[in-house]
């Protein structure tokens, strides 16, 4: 008797601790159809390619998410996340978690999290780009910033304040751990700020990169970001600034137009300056459409454009995409 109501009672607590924990699987699956033009890429020298590709609005991704109630408002969680693309089915990175890759607390002190998260700077980055900060943005081939920067460089510890009045903050180190070899690419530190409140948010976001070796420059980034949602029409705004040496500025306008609850139409332009002996500049705009066909699902069009010039020559280099696709979230 006495074994069976032992036994219950284990079995009983150990129903309560997985009542308290959670595994969950989640991802998207971005896949458009269109056509891209690039005078710069040497395989098609400037022709129009006809392509199927992955992440037109979102990366395709896979990834695993748990969280344990430790109690007393502590928290243990860890994601796994990695990319694909869903035109061939191939990894990206070659890594097993190419996205994240973390454990952490979180609690009324704000979280922690170790491995492979995104940086504090990438938080944010984008969070006020037009045209769904997707590969139809006008900052594509514009922004320097968007594909410069390390997004989630790994040996990182992260952490994030509580919310208070509406202002959020988060900084990130991550160490170059190997000195001997340069396997590590660089040592990052990067930090943001952030504002919500009703209609306005705005957010700040520094990171700066030390590469490993003598004699190398470190690169420095700052982006600030705002948008105002009127209601009728929300504003986006975004102003970056890139600095390895030469300085690159960069900035981006665009609004977003709810025609219905499931239609929404964007546009933007964007544009970035380097400092260097070319005087090199670079312009973009992009219009889109998204509409959603449940909330899991939306199907999305449109069309982006960039050109850089140097020395003053106007449309030195070309490049355009179009593209039609659907965007799935599970």
């Amino acid at each position: 008797m006495k074994k069976s109501l032992i036994a219950l009672a284990a079995l009983a607590a150990t129903g309560a601790t997985f009542a308290q924990s959670s595994v969950n699987v989640y991802g998207i699956v971005d896949g458009y159809f269109g056509a891209t033009k690039n005078d710069a890429d040497p395989k098609t020298l400037g022709a129009t390619q006809t392509v199927i590709q992955s992440g037109g609005v979102n990366s395709s991704r896979i990834g695993f998410k748990g969280v344990e109630d430790l109690g007393s408002g502590l928290k243990a969680n860890f994601v796994l996340e990695q990319g694909f693309n869903v035109d061939d089915g191939g990894a990206t990175a070659g890594q097993a978690f190419s996205r994240k890759a973390y454990v952490g607390l979180t609690g009324g002190f704000g979280e922690i999290r170790l491995g492979k998260p995104y940086t504090a700077y990438d938080d944010i980055v984008g969070t006020a780009n037009s045209v769904f900060d997707s590969k139809l943005a006008p900052t594509t081939n514009v922004w320097i910033s968007s594909d410069a920067y390390l997004a989630n460089p790994g040996n990182t510890v992260y952490y994030a304040m509580p919310s208070l009045a509406g202002f959020t903050g988060a900084i990130s180190l991550s160490f170059g751990e190997d000195k001997t070899t340069k396997l590590d690419p660089s040592s990052v530190t990067s930090l943001n700020l952030q504002y919500a409140d009703g209609p306005l948010y705005a957010a700040v976001g520094y990171q700066t990169e030390e590469p490993q070796g003598v004699n190398v420059v470190s690169t420095d980034y700052t982006t600030v970001q705002a948008s105002y949602d009127f209601g009728i029409v929300k504003v986006l705004g975004s102003y970056g600034s890139v600095d390895d040496g030469n300085t690159t500025d960069e900035w981006q306008f665009g609004i977003d137009y709810p025609v219905s609850s499931a239609l929404v139409l964007s546009a933007g332009f964007a544009r970035s300056t380097d400092d260097d002996a070319a005087d090199t500049t670079r312009t973009g705009y992009g219009l889109g459409a998204a509409y959603s066909l449940s909330k899991r699902t939306t199907v999305y069009g449109g069309y982006r454009f960039a050109a850089e010039e140097k020395n003053g020559r106007a449309e030195d280099v070309e490049n355009s995409t179009f593209a039609v696709g659907v965007n799935h979230k599970f």
